[in-house]
């Protein structure tokens, strides 16, 4: 299994779908609180369409969590780049 991050997403991108966009371009413009699966699996989803399109790079998403229990979350993500399947 290949671990997802902007260093395999050229590997990756053969079996799964991969940014079509430059990540780096994005700027914060949306602030979600709470960033579980249901969020990324729907609202992030839509987001990257537009991404996709070349519009929308001004309404990057920036997660919050105000439980402790999310640290695990962010560690995880931190470590695949903010990416996930």
């Amino acid at each position: 299994m290949t671990d997802v991050s902007n260093a395999t997403l050229k590997e990756l991108g053969e079996r799964v779908a991969v940014p079509a966009y430059d990540r780096s371009a994005l700027r914060p413009g949306l602030v979600h609180i709470g960033v579980g699966n249901f969020h990324r699996a729907h609202q992030c989803v839509y987001l990257d369409d537009l991404f996709a399109t070349g519009t929308g790079h001004e309404w990057g998403v920036t997660g919050l969590s105000v439980r402790s229990d999310d640290k695990a979350l962010r560690d995880d993500l931190t470590a695949q780049d903010g990416l996930y399947t």
